[in-house]
């Protein structure tokens, strides 16, 4: 059993490559998708057909609730039961995705986290109901490991100041004490290259695929059905639609806002890559299968 991964910025054309090489090397795929793991959400998330899901067993697509949260324990579970059903159907094991921080996560591992009383809970509610205080002290107290932390993830900073709370360790010094421990060892790591311009047009097209297959229909749907609180609610491609249905923007600027603010995520996707996995192979898409039927082979 071998296990390889695809990663790429959105749109790049993994989830296409990956179908194209699991079909050909008997093996199962594993997505690193922040959207696609959430059953319901299937025209925001770009998940595969119906039909390319039944031709290859993919894991990490329609596993939780759109109420549920996903974190990075929950995507270690997911990956260990695909690793654990392609050991024991002898497949190999492609990893795709855009969601490289997950991933970076398995490779780098994962430090164990105390039980959080009720106690903790209680004296973070308060302050968790102004994130912006709440990250501003954590900042105050931790200020270089804050810095990797969006002022706006609302699920990372109350992970870290339940953390803070609970121990009265600040986060590099808890994470410092308990270092973690790697999930995933030497993995051959490819990256789809494909030009800027390429990919803008790319995602222009997906863009108005997307709403011309349903997107503000599935999008109130799942408002109606789960409320804006989820934070899925508040991704790319869900966001711009719930900002046309209350009627500050119109359809033609919804979808050029979708289009521009994927284009951003793609930018960011690609730093983050070139910043995180330095033993990476950067191709094109014929490359990277050749490559592929080389290590299968």
């Amino acid at each position: 059993m071998k296990e390889i991964a695809i990663i790429g910025p959105t749109a790049s054309g993994k989830s296409d490559l990956a179908l194209e090489a699991a079909k050909k090397h008997n093996a199962y795929i594993l997505s690193i998708d922040s959207l696609s793991i959430y059953k319901e959400i299937d025209i925001a998330s770009a998940k595969p057909s119906a039909n390319e899901l039944g031709e290859v067993e993919h894991f990490g697509i329609n596993v939780l609730s759109p109420s549920e949260h996903f974190s990075v324990a929950t995507f270690t579970k997911v990956y260990k039961k695909a690793l654990s059903k392609a050991v024991k159907d002898s497949k190999n094991l492609i990893i795709v995705g855009g969601t490289g921080f997950y991933l970076k996560s398995l490779m780098s591992g994962l430090s164990e986290i105390p039980e959080i009383t009720h106690e903790t809970r209680a004296k973070a509610k308060g302050i968790l109901k102004n994130l912006h205080n709440a990250y501003g002290l954590l900042f105050d107290a931790d200020p270089d490991y804050m810095r990797n932390i969006e002022k706006n993830d609302s699920y990372r900073i109350e992970k870290m100041l339940l953390l803070y709370f609970e121990t009265g360790k600040t986060p590099s010094e808890w994470f410092k004490e308990n270092p973690p421990t790697p999930i995933i060892q030497n993995l051959e790591l490819f990256e789809i290259d494909v030009k800027r311009e390429v990919l803008r047009e790319r995602i222009s097209k997906r863009t108005k695929k997307m709403v011309g297959s349903g997107l503000i229909d599935e999008v109130a749907y799942l408002e109606q059905k789960y409320t804006r609180a989820p934070n899925c609610m508040k991704a790319i491609g869900i966001t711009e639609v719930l900002d046309y249905l209350d009627g500050k923007i119109s359809k033609e600027e919804m979808t050029e806002a979708i289009t521009t603010h994927t284009a951003q995520l793609a930018k960011r996707q690609q730093t983050f890559n070139r910043n995180q996995f330095e033993k990476r192979a950067v191709f094109g898409s014929d490359k990277i299968l050749k490559e592929i039927d080389k290590i299968f082979s």
